[in-house]
This record gives structure tokens, sequence and C-alpha cells, in this order.
């Protein structure tokens, strides 16, 4: 128990310890008691002393601006909130309890996205907050990566909603990652990634650290996020096109939109790190990500087969084989990657709209898509 008489250390003002901080105790206000003030710490931030990552500028700061297209993202994602509790089930719980609503493979089809999904989106929360937003010092990226944060916490909440609407096994649900095999990995795939950042005695400043920051952001931004979500959710989406389980179809658009604006984020962050600190961006470490990625696209059809063993909703696994190839490619260019696979055409059409998110629906009826905040609505 604490002696009230003990001598205690002192956080500064930053209220965490100088491992969470760029620059050490050096940047804090004032670490113990007693020790001098450091003549920065009286200083204005200037907008060339912020970066991305290893910068010395208070992080607590969010203004002057300086990547201001952290901050619009933001913006945007809490203009487009959402809860699971709002998207009615009720027709998803009749469906699913008539025997003949759905097929087997259909049934084990959903199982198994929500196998996936229930963990990912947890994976994802982990590496933020435990592990990205502690080597991250832009404040303006930092406020964007606590509402990305949030929002996975609204997925892993959205997967368990459909998952206790329907009635399902909780144990067999959210224990794929550990019995199925093309669930398992996956995660499996990512965990040194995820290990790599949230490790305590990670710290970024050398080349070879800033490296490894800069490729566990590339996996979960444009393989994890940007490629291994793709099956899950042509399949589900491809469910609710045909009037089938349009309770969960809907929570999944949202969550689309969702994962697209991280994969945005990620790769303008990637993208950012990269101007600022060119020496990182190796040719050895470019055919590295390359061949990271072509592994991403491996296990992503290696779960469009388990999932869909035969022909299902007017899918099978081999159309993905050249879905997870465009996909691929796109990731590759958006980071300044070569395409691994010339040629590969999008099979999906329609997802494009998903994604952009542009469709009307009738407000009657259901939420409409493009769904904002109260505050933030145009009524002109």
């Amino acid at each position: 128990m604490l002696n009230f008489e003990d001598d205690v250390p002192m956080l500064g003002l930053r209220g965490v310890s100088t491992a969470f901080m760029p620059g050490g105790a050096g940047h804090l206000l004032a670490q113990t008691v007693g020790q001098s003030l450091p003549v920065e710490s009286f200083q204005r931030v200037k907008l060339e002393d912020k970066r991305v990552i290893n910068g010395k500028a208070d992080v607590n700061q969010l203004v002057p601006f300086k990547y201001k297209w952290a901050w619009e993202k933001y913006l945007a994602g809490c203009a487009n909130h959402w809860m699971p509790q709002e998207i009615n089930m009720q027709r998803d719980i009749e469906l699913w309890k008539n025997p003949n609503g759905l097929t087997a493979d259909e049934r084990m089809l959903i199982k198994r996205n929500l196998g996936f999904f229930v963990t990912a989106d947890s994976l994802a929360a982990n590496n933020i907050v435990l592990g990205t937003y502690r080597h991250i010092t832009a404040p303006e990226c930092r406020q964007y990566l606590l509402r990305q944060a949030f929002e996975e916490a609204i997925h892993t909440h959205a997967y368990q909603y459909i998952v206790e609407s329907l009635g399902l096994d909780e144990g067999e649900i959210f224990n794929a990652y550990r019995e199925v095999a093309a669930i398992r990995d996956k995660d499996q795939f990512l965990m040194p990634f995820i290990d790599t950042l949230t490790d305590p005695a990670f710290r970024t400043g050398t080349p070879v650290a800033d490296q490894q920051l800069l490729r566990s952001l590339i996996v979960f931004a444009c393989i994890m996020e940007g490629l291994f979500f793709y099956v899950g959710f042509v399949q589900i989406l491809a469910l609710g096109r045909q009037n089938k389980m349009t309770g969960a179809a809907e929570q999944y658009q949202y969550i689309l939109r969702d994962e697209s604006m991280h994969c945005s984020f990620g790769i303008d962050l990637i993208n950012t790190i990269k101007l600022e600190n060119p020496r990182l961006w190796t040719p050895t470490f470019r055919a590295e990500i390359q061949e990271l990625v072509k592994k991403g696209v491996e296990l992503e059809y290696r779960y469009a087969e388990d999932t869909m063993p035969r022909g299902v909703l007017g899918l099978n696994a081999p159309m993905f084989k050249e879905y997870l190839r465009f996909i691929a490619n796109r990731r590759c260019q958006q980071i300044g990657i070569e395409a691994l696979y010339p040629g590969a055409e999008n099979p999906f059409p329609w997802m494009s709209e998903m994604i952009d998110l542009k469709k009307e629906r009738n407000f009657f009826e259901t939420r409409v898509i493009e769904y904002q905040s109260g505050g933030a609505l145009d009524w002109d």
C-alpha cells in the first residue's frame, strides 16, 4: 500500500511515461520533482518540427495543423457515426430460424464470416491502442487513430450483435480463429507485425526500427484492412443483394465504409512517412513488401476456398482469385509499388458502388447509407 510519507515520482504533464514520448524525458515539462525544465518546453509548436514519426513537437498540441488530411478524415469519421442496435435484425432472425430460409452452404458462409471478423477487428484495435498510437508523433494523426480504435470496437460490437440476434453458438464463432485453419492462418500471419509494435521495448528513431514500423503499417492498412476483409465483404453483401440477411448486410455496408476510410488513412500515413523518411524506401524493402502482399493474396484465397467449397450466391472461389489480384495491384500502386498481377480485373464492379456508398435508400424503410450525425446534416 502506498505510504503518503514515501517519495512519489511525478509524471510529466503528458501524463504517461517517457517510453511513450518522442525524445524521452527531455520533452516532458517535468519528469520528477526538482528536475529543471528544458528550454524547448516553453517554445510554441512550429510546423517544421511536426513529423509523423520521430517528431520533436509537443504531441498534446493539435494546432497548428500540418497534416490536414488526417484531421479531415477524423471529421468524416465522426460525421458517419453509427451503432449496431440502430439496425433492425428481425428479418434476419426469421430467415435464419426458417429451416428452408438459407442453404447449408449459405449458413456456413455466414458463420465463417463472423468467425473471422469478430477477432480481426479486435486485433486491429489492439494494434492501434497498444502499438501504432504510441509511435505516431503527429497529433492530427493520433486524433484519427483514436476515432479508428472506437470504430473497431463498434465493428466487434456489430458482429456480436449479429451472433446474439441469430442465436448462434458463441463458443463456435468466437473460437473460430483458433479452430478453423483458414482463419487461424490469416491471424498468425498478422501476429508478428502486431508483436513488433506492441513490444514495450520497441522504439523508433533508427532506420531499422523505422522500417519495422513502416512494414507493420503497410501490413495492416494494405493487407489486413485492404485485402483480408474483402472476400467476407463480397459474400455478405451478395446475400443482401439477393434480399437475404439484409440487416447483417446493412451493418457490413457501414463497416465497409469505415474500413475503406481506415485503409485510405493508413495509405496516406505510409506515404507521408515515406516522404519524410525517403531512406526507408529501399529496393530491398519494396521487394519484401511485394512478397508480403503475395502471401496475403494466397492466404485470402485459401479463405475463399474454405468458405465456398461449392458455388454459392452465384459466387465461387476461382472468381476471387482475380478479385484479390485486382485489389492487390491497387494497394501496391497506392503506396508506390508496381502492380504484381498485370491485367487483373474486377469481377465484382458492384462492389465499387458499395465502397463509394453513394447509393440512396428510402429513409422510411431503412437508414440512409450515407448516414451523417444530426449536427453534420445540411437541411438546405
